[in-house]
């Protein structure tokens, strides 16, 4: 038996604006489709949440959406999926582009009923085009729901309703949407190793999404990482998709594959420090470009790279060249889009002890609101833990969360930071 593992499509990303990239995540998408679903013949394909990357879904990539899935049913291979957090439905409508998909006949949507607190598996009616599992030959396939930050609770009760749903001859596959501890790149708490390994008297491999990066967990679990890049934090990180073979003991061969059409991209970091004029922070970072920067290569496309400028800058930003900066380094490069990132900040923000020149956004941006709380005497012992919240939440809204989600996560973190603060 032979499937294949994506996650994280996020058809529909507009990276930077630019009219190109819907096109590249459905190019990437298609081109992984045909190379390792049609092309190394496998029974079926599973994608683990995140299909779309909003849940009101413009035409074009429905249009997306529709010719791919139509190419897989084309082909007789099957596609199971479970919604993300960026495809999951509202909360007050049972409506989703993926349940319409699946009412299509385009994919087999899996979700577990929660009835009471407690998780119930039904299989997937081929008529009401609804269930929990499916079987497709050796393999019996659950899906779940996405949890967020419920994921530690959630765990023990789909264990439980798998254990009662198991097939004595099957090869158990479980598609769980979350980030687990040591690997997340996301601020909402992850679930825990412990109890991802509960699942293990349940299922023989657990197919993970939503990390946009690659992993596995002792040949069991399983994230591929996003097809595409959806945030240039993430270029460093391997992606792809996972090609599986499942032998007759039930043994698992998972073969990490990357060789497929995508967008390159690249980030370079410029040191502003030292430097007491525009003209002369264009010519170092010219200088960079050509001993480090990718350049366009022929019959692929061209990479988007992005510039970013850190340290403390001795005079206006007005006086910054940012434009001939973008201008040279697509002339240089042959680049489809070149982004100048002005992230230098005033000499008060910056700990001059601390050995952090190479300091992110992210970390700066919570260092800056930790000072700002900590001028209130009261708030003063837990001001990493409120900016914590402030930047989790944040992200979370950009992701398209519910409501509801972000008010736990910020109601988790205003615990922990209670706590902390009983602590001190």
């Amino acid at each position: 038996m032979k499937f294949l593992h994506i996650a994280d499509v996020h058809l529909g990303c507009t990276r930077y604006q630019l009219p190109e990239s819907p096109r590249d995540f459905f190019d990437a998408w298609i081109d992984v489709l045909k190379r390792y679903a049609i092309g190394e013949n496998v029974d079926f394909v599973v994608m683990c949440g995140d299909f779309f990357h909003k849940r009101s879904v413009p035409p074009e990539t429905m249009n997306y959406a529709v010719e791919g899935l139509n190419m897989m049913r084309e082909a007789g291979i099957p596609v199971v999926s479970i919604e993300g957090n960026h495809d999951q439905k509202y909360s007050d409508s049972q409506f989703s582009w993926l349940r319409s998909l699946a009412s299509w006949g385009l994919l087999t949507l899996l979700e577990p009923i929660n009835l009471e607190g407690k998780a119930t598996y039904e299989p997937w009616n081929s008529e009401t085009k609804k269930g929990g599992f499916v079987d497709i030959g050796r393999a019996r396939i659950f899906g779940s729901d996405w949890y967020g930050a419920s994921g530690n609770w959630a765990i023990p009760l789909l264990t439980e309703a798998i254990k009662e749903n198991r097939r004595d001859d099957a090869f158990h596959i479980l598609l769980l949407h979350t980030d687990v501890e040591g690997h997340q790149m996301h601020p909402i708490p992850a679930l825990s190793v412990a109890a991802l390994k509960e699942l293990r008297s349940a299922v023989e491999y657990v197919g993970l999404g939503h990390t946009h990066k690659r992993y596995e967990i002792d040949n069991w679990a399983f994230n591929p990482g996003s097809i595409e890049i959806t945030n240039i934090t993430e270029f460093r990180e391997t992606r792809g998709a996972f090609l599986v073979e499942i032998g007759q003991d039930n043994s698992v061969t998972a073969t990490h594959v990357e060789d497929y059409v995508h967008r390159p991209f690249q980030q370079l970091k410029f040191d502003v420090d030292n430097h007491d004029a525009g003209s002369k922070i264009t010519s170092g970072v010219i200088e960079k470009v050509r001993l480090e920067a990718r350049v366009a290569e022929p019959g692929k496309p061209e990479p988007i790279i992005e510039i970013a400028l850190r340290g403390q800058l001795g005079f206006p930003n007005s006086l910054l060249e940012t434009q001939k900066i973008r201008d040279e380094v697509k002339a240089i490069t042959g680049a489809l889009h070149v982004r100048v990132k002005n992230q230098t900040v005033p000499a008060d923000y910056l700990d001059t002890d601390r050995e952090t020149p190479d300091e992110g956004r992210e970390h700066l941006e919570k260092r800056v609101i930790a000072d700002l709380v900590a001028r209130d005497n009261r708030y003063k012992s837990i001001g990493m833990d409120v900016s914590d919240a402030v930047i989790g939440a944040k992200r979370m809204a950009l992701s398209d969360d519910e409501p509801a989600k972000i008010a736990d996560f910020i109601a988790v973190k205003a615990k922990l930071a209670a706590a902390g603060r009983n602590e001190n």
